[in-house]
């Protein structure tokens, strides 16, 4: 049965993984694994050693405790109005959202893009988001 804390590490891994548009293999080789442990790392299948986790970081161009970040809400999930609960609904949908791919798509695709159409495009999308308040 798999802990909680090596799931949310898992799933924090497949984000970095899927947002750098690196395939389990890829990520493997560069860390002298088989793809197949990937895998179990990243549904919290198994868990990952502490050497391991900082070889996956290097990999993944992020810090060790990227994989830890949010593990209050996952390891004592707070109620409502409770100190590191979250304010409202947003902040829990945040994650979720994170890990589609069409969010991973358009992070990548923004970033391709020079500074001024991607300020432009952020102030279309607030445009766009002001309108869609407005007619709510």
């Amino acid at each position: 049965m798999a802990n909680a804390i090596d799931l949310h590490v898992g799933k924090r891994l497949r984000r970095r993984r899927r947002l750098l548009g690196l395939t389990q293999q890829q990520l493997a080789e560069s860390i002298g694994i088989r793809f197949q442990q990937i895998q179990k790392y990243e549904c919290g299948a198994n868990r990952v050693t502490a050497s391991r986790l900082y070889e996956v970081a290097v990999a993944l161009n992020v810090p060790v405790n990227y994989f830890f970040e949010g593990l209050q809400q996952v390891a004592a999930p707070a109620t409502a109005g409770a100190p590191g609960a979250p304010a409202n609904d947003r902040e829990l949908i945040a994650a979720d959202v994170l890990s589609q791919k069409e969010t991973l798509e358009l992070i990548r695709a923004y970033y391709k893009l020079g500074e001024r159409p991607r300020r432009r495009l952020l102030d279309l999308a607030k445009a766009l988001q002001d309108e869609s308040t407005d007619a709510a």
